[in-house]
């Protein structure tokens, strides 16, 4: 055949290809619009729109890396930690970016998608968006919480563990005059100093004198020292945090607050719904169901007291939980 007259038949053969290749790529971007279809693992009124094909977010439901932050203290170290090993241990493909900073940067970068899952404390987070429920119970934060939120985010279960305000007694003290409430400091208060941080008597002298009809003698500002204060008598009763290692380790005793003074500060998951499926959802779940305060004090002197690693602490827990 001569080269004049193969010309036209190559030209032929040429526009042929690039038909079945141009249906071929027709046919991927349909397959890739279908696939990013479907439900949004969380749910729920007020769910995001799916995200559009090849986005980043798009992936999340198909096996996509879940990312797990955490905030630059240890107990959230901690948090993070246990949160990502139960993922792995589900399957998930998981990225951790630890010790980031302050919720200021945090909670953007989770409603961007930068960060996947962060544990939060519900009350703290309810604040930090401008809102407050008028009961301080984990119900209502967490339905204030869930009106406040954007569509795009979601809190999962919360955890009966709590790092909240305590109003702490030392052993000796709680013996002596029988404390085991804050109810019980009423008409023994008048002898008491209290101790806290610098913002604690402006916030909270008021509301123990209408809550519980508590008055103290003093009031001292103990900044971090205050369980150490509360131990050696320096204070009487002391606002201690409630998953503050010292309680332990100095034998304080937290007062118990049957009023519900001090508003909910349960540990919660924060998702972005479009990271998170259904496995990753179950699996933080498991752990909220298993995580409470005694447990996360404990876990905290391991961290903070013993100077334990805290992947290594998160992974005795999990194991010890059935959660891995």
């Amino acid at each position: 055949m001569s080269t004049s007259a193969s010309a036209p038949l190559r030209a032929v053969t040429a526009g042929r290809r690039t038909a079945a290749l141009a249906a071929l790529a027709a046919l991927a971007l349909a397959a890739t619009a279908c696939s990013s279809s479907g439900d949004d693992p969380l749910g729920g009124k007020g769910s995001a729109a799916p995200a559009p094909a090849g986005s980043t977010s798009a992936g999340a439901a198909a096996g996509g890396t879940v990312v797990v932050g955490s905030a630059n203290f240890p107990e959230n170290v901690l948090l993070g930690s246990i949160y990502s090993q139960a993922l792995k241990a589900k399957g998930v493909k998981v990225e951790e970016k630890f010790n980031i900073g302050s919720r200021e940067v945090l909670y953007d970068q989770v409603q961007s998608g930068s960060l996947s899952v962060l544990p939060e404390y519900n009350g703290s987070l309810l604040a930090y968006l401008g809102n407050r429920s008028t009961d301080p119970t984990t119900a209502s934060v967490n339905a204030a919480l869930a009106k406040s939120l954007p569509a795009t985010l979601a809190i999962l279960d919360s955890s009966p563990a709590e790092d909240k305000d305590t109003l702490s007694v030392s052993q000796e003290t709680a013996d002596k005059y029988g404390l085991k409430s804050i109810t019980d400091l009423a008409g023994k208060a008048g002898e008491f100093t209290i101790g806290g941080p610098p913002e604690f008597k402006s916030r909270q002298e008021q509301p123990l004198k209408d809550v519980y009809g508590v008055t103290f003698k003093e009031w001292k500002s103990t900044g971090d020292t205050t369980a150490n204060a509360v131990k050696d008598g320096s204070v009487q009763v002391g606002n201690v945090f409630s998953t503050d290692p010292k309680i332990t380790q100095l034998k304080l005793v937290p007062l118990t607050d049957p009023k519900n003074l001090f508003a909910a500060q349960n540990v919660t998951p924060l998702v972005n719904k479009a990271k998170v499926d259904t496995t990753a959802t179950a699996a933080l779940n498991a752990v909220s169901a298993k995580l409470d305060t005694p447990g996360l004090l404990a876990l905290m002197k391991k961290v903070a007291v013993d100077k334990e690693d805290p992947s290594a602490v998160a992974k005795d827990w999990l194991k010890s939980n059935g959660l891995s």
